[in-house]
């Protein structure tokens, strides 16, 4: 289930004091990549052990062996083999290897790419997807272009040049401007001098934000001693999605229709029971959204239109208790039909309220609410014939540009926006009409987005990495409020990412993306979620969310830009996950720090607890 400790932030030199070490040291530390072994006389490795012995141990007085100049931008060059088993390791693949930066122009991209290239062995698109990890005690990044590779540099100096270079080539990249000061506050705003300057930002909002709790020791990258898989079974017919309940049942979506898990301190466990699509066509495709309401009792649910859109034109309501679709509403606004790309509850806790009768909306372009009642304030009968119509209570169709990809609410109400272009923006529960906080994007777009309860905090998924937001500011009055709240003026704090390591990223796959970032659960007052969670491939990544905002966090040294956190938890299967998410708070155990885990691929549902033991 879980995976064993990686060797890849194991150190790659042999030597941090004497970069041109002689070729025999070398070899009695790393197997060079290319070259075969070949049998030696027992007289030649004596030799080589004593001119070994004479250069690392000749006395001051004694002349030096003229050293060979060093090429430009001259690295070592390693390559990592044997993945994740007990014989990985790395091994010197070029021991004078250099590096250079090149601008070429493919596929006819006048402003050209920026790639990396390092001798014969390593050409590369500069991107988030090398997953660039930097060493900086140990003068080395780690970075994935067909394999996991490793360069490790002989000065500071050339160090920092490398790192500042590839990040200046990121930029130019992304946003096809070269990386000036000027063009970053052209990019980012002039509030945001996080992004813009991340080692001037200030980071005292996080450590302020804290929420009281002991701080978490560090811990291994890759753990899996503190998981512990409680339940698993086989889904009957398959997984489609996964929809978690706060109450006593929680429920997966197939074609044969809904398929009943009953709730438990150690997870969850399917109850034989399967709702089928009745009184309903839902025959055309299986929803991909879910939407619990009303105390859990029905459920709106959402399928993509015939021609393959994401987006939808209605919604059929799913009666739980009786097993009956009993209306099927249509998106409509100002007499003509609409669509929707996601809907959501109006509040987090609000799938509890057995009155509830709205909920939101979005599609590119527009943000509202629905509300079920018709305009007397009844809740509308079920039409006899035809649809019956959602009454658009309140939003804003924006004319063009905000191209929304995903949203999620906080336990007041207020909205928080992903889009294509990488923003996030934020919206209060009063107004959707213009956001009160609007957070630049980082080149990638946002695919899901998730908020704290309390609001304080937002994540962002992306395909390579997550982006942790602090919304906290502290206004003209001395008072601290949320970026839903109000304008954050010009001391936004820098976010941080969250990343796997070149390695774990390797072996997900090329292919695979991180999707479906969450928080865990809670939906009271005063309580702070503990963990976060997303998917890639087949691998469920849990992060310590204390150890995430600790500025001493020892993934935080010696880094350039951004702070990235590597340190986390894997859930490995043995298919692609299809949702990672927490059970609600109040299904923790008294010997466990969270809810228990949910784990879905297409053919099982498990659950996983956290043990409450801490490493000293």
């Amino acid at each position: 289930m879980g995976t064993s400790q990686s060797r890849e932030g194991l150190e790659v030199t042999d030597s941090d004091t004497e970069y041109e070490e002689e070729e025999e040291e070398d070899e009695e530390h790393y197997e060079d990549a290319e070259a075969s072994s070949s049998s030696t006389s027992e007289l030649d490795h004596v030799d080589t052990k004593l001119k070994a012995l004479k250069l690392k141990y000749q006395s001051p007085s004694s002349s030096s062996k003229p050293q060979t100049p060093l090429p430009p931008n001259s690295v070592k060059l390693y390559l990592h083999i044997g993945g994740n088993t007990p014989n990985a390791k790395w091994i010197l693949s070029d021991k004078r290897a250099s590096y250079t930066f090149l601008k070429t122009h493919e596929n006819d991209d006048n402003d050209g790419n920026w790639f990396l290239k390092v001798g014969s062995k390593v050409h590369a698109r500069v991107s988030t997807e090398m997953q660039l990890k930097m060493f900086g005690d140990q003068r080395r990044v780690d970075f994935v272009a067909n394999g996991v590779w490793a360069l490790k540099f002989p000065t500071d100096d050339t160090y920092r040049r490398f790192v500042t270079e590839f990040q200046n080539c990121m930029f130019e990249n992304v946003y096809n401007l070269e990386c000036t000061e000027e063009n970053k506050v052209k990019v980012y705003g002039k509030e945001f001098i996080g992004w813009v300057k991340p080692e001037a930002a200030d980071d005292s909002v996080w450590e302020d934000a804290d929420d009281g709790l002991p701080k978490s020791p560090p811990e291994p990258v890759r753990s899996r001693e503190d998981l512990m898989e409680e339940f698993e079974e086989a889904a009957n017919g398959g997984v489609q999605t996964l929809t978690l309940g706060a109450l006593d049942n929680s429920f997966m979506l197939n074609d044969a229709g809904v398929h009943v898990y009953r709730n438990f301190d150690r997870g969850i466990h399917g109850k034989g029971v399967t709702v089928k699509f009745d009184g309903g066509d839902l025959r055309q495709q299986t929803p991909n959204k879910a939407l619990l309401m009303r105390s859990e009792t029905n459920m709106m649910l959402m399928s993509p239109m015939k021609d393959g859109k994401l987006h939808a034109s209605k919604l059929h309501q799913l009666d739980i208790e009786t097993g009956k679709i009993v209306s099927e509403w249509k998106f409509e606004k100002d007499g003509a039909d609409i669509t929707m790309r996601d809907i959501t509850n109006d509040t987090k806790g609000s799938q509890l309220d057995p009155s509830e009768s709205t909920f939101l909306g979005l599609d590119d372009n527009r943000l509202c609410q629905w509300d079920m009642r018709d305009r007397k304030g009844m809740v509308q009968n079920i039409a006899t014939s035809g649809s019956p119509v959602l009454h658009w209570s309140q939003g804003h169709q924006f004319s063009r540009g905000t191209n929304f990809q995903c949203f999620a609410t906080t336990g007041d109400g207020s909205i928080v926006v992903g889009s294509l272009d990488g923003k996030i923006r934020l919206y209060s529960k009063t107004s959707m009409r213009q956001a009160k906080t609007a957070f630049p994007g980082l080149g990638s777009p946002i695919t899901s987005v998730d908020v704290t309860y309390d609001g304080k905090w937002v994540l962002g998924t992306t395909d390579t990495y997550l982006v942790l937001i602090c919304t906290l500011f502290t206004d003209k009055d001395g008072k601290t409020k949320t970026g839903f709240g109000g304008r954050m003026g010009n001391r936004i704090p820098a976010p941080r990412l969250l990343k796997l390591t070149p390695l774990d990223s390797h072996l997900a796959g090329t292919t695979n993306k991180f999707h479906g970032g969450h928080f865990s659960w809670v939906t009271e007052n005063g309580k702070q979620e503990r963990h976060l969670v997303a998917t890639v491939g087949k691998f469920s990544v849990i992060w310590d969310f204390q150890q995430v905002k600790n500025s001493a966090h020892q993934c935080y040294r010696n880094q350039q830009g951004l702070k990235s956190c590597y340190c986390y938890k894997i859930v490995l299967k043995d298919e692609s996950i299809l949702e990672s998410r927490f059970m609600h708070d109040k299904f923790a155990v008294s010997d466990s720090p969270e809810a228990p885990l949910v784990v879905a691929t297409p053919m099982k549902v498990s659950s996983i607890s956290l043990s409450g033991k801490r490493r000293g």
